[in-house]
C-alpha cells in the first residue's frame, strides 16, 4: 500500500484544525461565537441576522463531526478516507463560499476580503485531496 502524500496529510491536518476550533467554539460558547467570531474586532455572524442558539450549535456540531472524519483519515490514511473527508468538507465549504461572496456588502473592505480568503481556504484545501493521480486506496 502506498502512503498518502504529505499535502493530502497537510490538508486533513488544516481541516482537523479549522473545525475544532470552530466547531468547539460554536457548540460550547454559542453566544460568544455568535458576537465575537472570528476575532472580536471583527465579528462577522452578528452582521448577518439575529442570535439563534439552535442554529449556532448545529453549526459547531457539525464542524465537530468533520474533524472527526479529518482526524480519523489522518491517523488511518488511505487515500480513500482522506477523499471522502475532501467531499464532505466540499459538500459544506462551497455553497457557504457562494452565499457568503454574494453578500460581501454587510461588511467592512477588510473583513471582505478576510471572509473570502478564509472560506476560500475552506474550498481550496480540501482539493488538495483530489490532487494525487494514483487510485485511492
Amino acid at each position: 500500500m502506498l502512503s498518502t502524500p504529505i499535502f493530502v496529510k497537510l490538508a486533513l491536518a488544516y481541516m482537523v484544525f479549522s473545525s475544532v476550533l470552530v466547531g468547539a467554539w460554536a457548540q460550547f460558547a454559542p453566544e460568544n461565537f455568535y458576537a465575537h467570531f472570528p476575532i472580536n474586532a471583527h465579528a462577522w455572524i452578528a452582521l448577518d441576522g439575529a442570535f439563534n442558539e439552535h442554529l449556532i450549535r448545529d453549526v459547531g456540531g457539525l464542524n465537530l463531526a468533520l474533524a472527526s472524519l479529518a482526524l480519523m483519515a489522518l491517523l488511518r490514511p488511505a487515500l480513500i478516507a482522506a477523499r471522502v473527508v475532501g467531499i464532505a468538507a466540499l459538500v459544506f465549504g462551497v455553497p457557504h463560499l457562494i452565499y457568503h461572496l454574494t453578500h460581501l456588502g454587510i461588511y467592512q473592505p477588510v473583513d471582505q476580503v478576510g471572509n473570502a480568503i478564509a472560506l476560500g481556504l475552506n474550498v481550496a484545501v480540501p482539493m488538495l485531496t483530489f490532487l494525487e493521480r494514483r487510485r485511492a486506496s
